[in-house]
């Protein structure tokens, strides 16, 4: 299932040339997204996002949909650390109306290769806030782990949120995604 899925939706890095689109994409999701993430909502918010995205501590990806040409979602990779961690933190969102439909795990996937094959990373953790079940169930679907619970972790929509810790290590992601999932330029404009 995963490999028609990964058919259906591309990855690639956000530009500014996608302000538009992912705005209105925001817009319309405003429901969908309340109170898991609060993400850039302004032109000047966009901007700042993508600055950001630009270091060597983070690296964004956009999933666009095949079959409509339109943006399915964001998974973002932060606070990215070398040396002897080489690990990083997973962030993703879907926008309506292509929430529920598979096709952030198809994205999803091809994000955690390429961390995996590209960036070299050893380890990906995702934290997720308990009342997040399709979100606990994507990454659970992807061979994550549940690692524990961590109280008013992250501040989300100016809150402090409680969040479970779910992780994956290179060596555990399944061998039928491993490597034929990782588009060789999904990091490229």
């Amino acid at each position: 299932m995963l490999k028609e899925l990964n058919k259906s939706v591309t990855i690639r890095a956000p530009s500014r040339r996608d302000e538009a689109t992912f705005l209105a994409a925001v817009r319309r999701s405003r429901k969908l997204h309340r109170p898991w993430v609060s993400p850039p909502a302004t032109a000047k918010a966009f901007r700042a996002y993508l600055a950001r995205q630009r270091t060597t501590s983070h690296a964004a990806f956009f999933v666009w949909s095949r079959e409509h040409d339109d943006l399915v979602g964001v998974v973002n990779l932060s606070e990215i650390v070398r040396g002897n961690f080489q690990s990083g933190y997973l962030g993703y969102y879907a926008f309506a109306p292509y929430a529920g439909r598979g096709l952030m795990r198809g994205g999803l996937a091809q994000v955690v290769a390429h961390a995996f094959k590209r960036l070299r990373l050893h380890r990906l953790e995702a934290n997720i806030q308990p009342g997040n079940i399709a979100s606990r169930k994507l990454v659970g679907s992807l061979g994550f782990r549940h690692e524990g619970f961590s109280p008013r972790y992250l501040k989300v929509a100016g809150c402090w949120r409680d969040h479970e810790r779910w992780a994956i290590l290179a060596e555990d992601w399944p061998r039928s995604l491993r490597y034929r999932n990782a588009p060789e330029t999904a990091h490229e404009e």
